[in-house]
């Protein structure tokens, strides 16, 4: 396991089922994982295997049945709901396979409520969103609700949202998959940005082969432990097995 000292985000010894019907299926078991400040970290495997469960207990949004999941050193297990809560909304962004975004709210309101809720003022709120949102290419869309615009639009509106708190980790699952080649390669070269800059430590669910294969390090599920991959030429075959 990786050198742990000074990291945001620590699974320990985690475990996770699920019932279906009479079975039990073991998508974690005893798993361990570090990641470290200004690093983004590549999650692939072939889709049941536990990626999403995985992402999900690292963003404190289940709990494990069995082992520790740290942030900043403190486990999240022993914590109550409302500091979880709080946790989620500080230092964690998450970037969901879908946008999620609220249909009612323009590009620039969404990006705006979680830092407002996090108890920025409004006019650094504001401008917080028009910089993420400019990086991302949407200057020309901070007005429009979400149902005006495209899905790849969408999803880098999620992604602003997510860095909006400047979050110590950020957590994606397939965050590029709705955008063109051109698009995905100017959002990723951004988010690379952002985690260099701002020591965010961040890991990508992707079954991008090209994408995986520029971050600092390529991880795979197996047997419910989260293991280094090698190669990111062997990519392919981890997706296809």
């Amino acid at each position: 396991m990786s050198d742990p000292a000074n990291a945001p985000l620590e699974l320990r010894g985690v475990s996770h089922s699920y019932r279906s019907g009479d079975e039990t299926l073991q998508l974690l078991n005893q798993a361990d994982l570090v990641l470290h400040p200004g690093e983004i970290v590549a999650l692939v495997a072939p889709s049941g295997t536990g990626k999403s469960t995985l992402l999900h207990l690292a963003g404190l949004l289940e709990r494990p049945r069995e082992g520790q999941v740290l942030l900043d050193g403190r486990d999240a297990g022993r914590l109550n709901d409302g500091e979880r809560t709080a946790i989620r909304r500080d230092r964690i962004g998450f970037v969901y396979q879908f946008h999620h975004l609220l249909a009612e709210f323009t590009a620039r309101e969404n990006v705006v409520l979680p830092q407002i809720l996090a108890g920025s003022t409004r006019p650094a709120a504001r401008a917080r969103a028009e910089e993420l949102l400019a990086a991302f290419g949407l200057s020309h869309r901070l007005d429009h609700l979400p149902g005006k615009l495209s899905g790849g639009e969408k999803q880098r509106v999620a992604i602003a949202r997510a860095l909006a708190n400047r979050p110590a980790v950020l957590l994606a699952d397939e965050p590029t998959g709705n955008l063109d080649l051109g698009t995905s390669d100017r959002v990723f070269a951004e988010l690379l940005r952002v985690v260099r800059q701002q020591g965010v430590a961040a890991m990508i669910a992707t079954h991008n082969v090209e994408l995986a294969a520029r971050m600092d390090r390529i991880l795979t599920l197996r047997n419910g432990l989260v293991v280094p991959h090698g190669e990111p030429e062997g990519v392919s075959a981890v997706l296809r097995s």
